[in-house]
């Protein structure tokens, strides 16, 4: 069994990653939310929807989006 990831960055990054999301609109915080998850593959969508403060379905929306171009 795989083991899930919990803290991927270090605590100065996952501090300017936090900045940098309050600072976008909602639509760029859904779709930057999601490219961080899945760059972190497994685990990732939890990871960052506890570390940007964001609803699991608001990343699998974005991911189903890209899916979609």
């Amino acid at each position: 069994m795989e083991e899930q990831i919990k803290y991927p960055y270090p605590p100065k990054t996952e501090r300017w990653m936090k900045m940098f999301y309050g600072s976008l609109n909602e639509k760029d915080k859904r779709h930057y939310a999601a490219i961080e998850a899945h760059k972190l593959g497994h685990g990732g969508i939890t990871y960052i929807s506890e570390l940007l403060n964001c609803a699991r379905s608001t990343i699998h929306d974005a991911l189903e989006e890209f899916k979609k171009k």
